[in-house]
């Protein structure tokens, strides 16, 4: 067990596991509905990261980890077919009852109406918006975990932004109108 190669692993296991689970925790509560089916999801990813070469996976860690954490929450969500729809207050509420203080105290007006506008846009549109800003992946990356073109991933984010600021800008004008 003194072997310095496995100290190595081990200190990269725990260094990925400490940047990503929470984000994937969050990632996989959206398309699962449900944090506690999103934390399996989670550690199953990293199940199946411990089987892979890390080697192999540098350069490409977070797009491999997210396209995993995707397939595996969208298998989940087909096996047990619930297809009750959660509210995203409610899911943020819940995902952040576990959100240090400091992460909580942050969310304020302007977040919630960005998150309210973002649930009301199509589901290709949310997930590529939470890859990018969430999970900060790359258009390519981004294209890797959801098998669109790099083009579409562009697209829709552009329609998606632009939709939130026209959406965002025209809720702040009504309101500023005394």
């Amino acid at each position: 067990m003194n072997n310095p190669q496995f100290a190595d692993l081990s200190e990269w296991t725990q260094a990925v596991v400490e940047r990503y689970e929470a984000p994937l925790v969050r990632y996989a509560a959206r398309i699962t509905g449900d944090v506690e089916r999103a934390r399996d999801v989670v550690q199953d990813t990293f199940l199946r990261l411990c089987e892979q070469d890390r080697h192999e996976l540098d350069g490409r860690l977070a797009e491999w980890l997210y396209t995993v954490c995707r397939r595996r929450a969208l298998d989940v969500q087909r096996k047990e077919y619930r297809m009750r729809a959660t509210l995203p207050e409610e899911l943020d509420r819940r995902c952040a009852a576990q959100a240090p203080p400091e992460a909580a105290a942050e969310r304020d007006e302007t977040h919630a109406a960005v998150l309210a506008l973002v649930a009301r846009l199509p589901a290709n549109q949310q997930e590529v918006l939470r890859l990018k800003f969430q999970a900060e992946l790359s258009y390519r990356e981004i294209a890797g975990v959801t098998g669109l073109s790099v083009t579409n991933v562009g697209y829709l984010l552009h329609v998606a932004l632009k939709t939130v600021r026209r959406e965002l800008l025209g809720e702040l004008d009504a309101s500023e109108i005394p």
